[in-house]
């Protein structure tokens, strides 16, 4: 495993840090936290004292910037303070759990022993390194790890058998066989059509619905299990409070759980409400939105697309 980037177990706020990532440092919102509720900005502090109140927090990211996993590590440390929150990773399948476990009793205090449980390197998630902050503060401060990811087989089954390929209990406690009403349907259609660059057929997009709203499930499940509290690290799509875990967390077992998203500048928008588009909202659906510099403006799509 390569060696810890400098700075990464870094437990500052975003008051105080220094940027790893470089694009837009200069933004106006650039470390500031909005309080999308009041609609205002407020401080490191604010944020501290509700993370420490809320049982179950969950912080929504930008996979490939460095500065999310640093801020997740600060917001990990914050929330373990006199307590042990199991920490949820969107990254780690359920069915991983067992090489997670024996991982973590075989190397003690050793976040990269997980990354090699998991065969970290070939799972399609952005380098360890970029990640190894907040697990890290996890195995340092003896947090119970869990893997919340929907398995690949799994989903590549819900793909072709929808409902039928999950366990009947948490389609039933999670309302997975529900229809969605119309609006909705078309938002996560649209979604999904953008997450995979618009080169799926349309026939295949409700699939592709379902399977997200499968992973919010699990996730939801996973985190609910956690008897003192969790701390979910997952994609600002899963975390979003209008649906994704969330609303599944309150529909399923009527917990709430506190909606913290890390987003990318754009200089465009200056003005925090601007965002909302980016989630297709009127408002943004999170609690708190914490403002960083851009990893990168790489269109991922690119290579995706026929050459001309």
């Amino acid at each position: 495993m390569a060696a810890p980037v400098a700075g990464a177990s870094s437990s500052k706020g975003p008051g105080t840090m220094r940027w790893e990532s470089r694009l837009d440092r200069d933004h106006p919102l650039v470390g500031r936290i909005w309080d999308v509720k009041a609609a205002r900005f407020v401080d490191d502090a604010t944020v501290i004292d509700r993370v420490r109140q809320a049982r179950f927090v969950g912080v929504g990211e930008q996979h490939d910037n460095a500065d999310h996993h640093r801020l997740e590590a600060w917001l990990l440390s914050v929330a373990s303070v006199g307590r042990r929150p199991a920490v949820v990773f969107e990254m780690i399948e359920v069915e991983e759990q067992a090489a997670v476990d024996v991982a973590l009793e075989k190397h003690p205090g050793e976040p990269d022993a997980i990354a090699v449980a998991v065969d970290w390197a070939h799972s399609g998630w952005p380098a360890w390194d970029l990640y190894r902050p907040v697990f890290d503060v996890a195995v340092r401060r003896g947090l119970p790890i869990r893997g919340g990811g929907l398995g690949r087989e799994l989903a590549h089954r819900v793909a072709h058998e929808g409902t039928a390929a999950l366990a009947p209990a948490l389609v039933h406690r999670f309302a997975l066989d529900a229809p969605l009403d119309p609006e909705t349907a078309r938002v996560l259609r649209d979604e999904m059509r953008d997450a995979h660059c618009g080169m799926l057929p349309e026939s295949m997009l409700d699939a592709m619905a379902l399977i997200q709203r499968a992973r919010d499930a699990e996730l939801a499940e996973q985190t609910a299990e956690a008897a003192q509290g969790a701390v979910l690290i997952a994609g600002n799509g899963h975390v979003r409070a209008d649906r994704g875990v969330p609303r599944a967390l309150s529909r399923g077992t009527d917990a709430t759980l506190l909606a913290i998203a890390l987003l990318e500048v754009r200089r465009e928008w200056q003005d925090p409400a601007a965002y909302a588009s980016a989630f297709a909202a009127n408002t943004l659906p999170f609690d708190y939105v914490l403002f960083t510099p851009r990893a990168s403006d790489e269109d991922h799509c690119a290579a995706l697309r026929p050459r001309r």
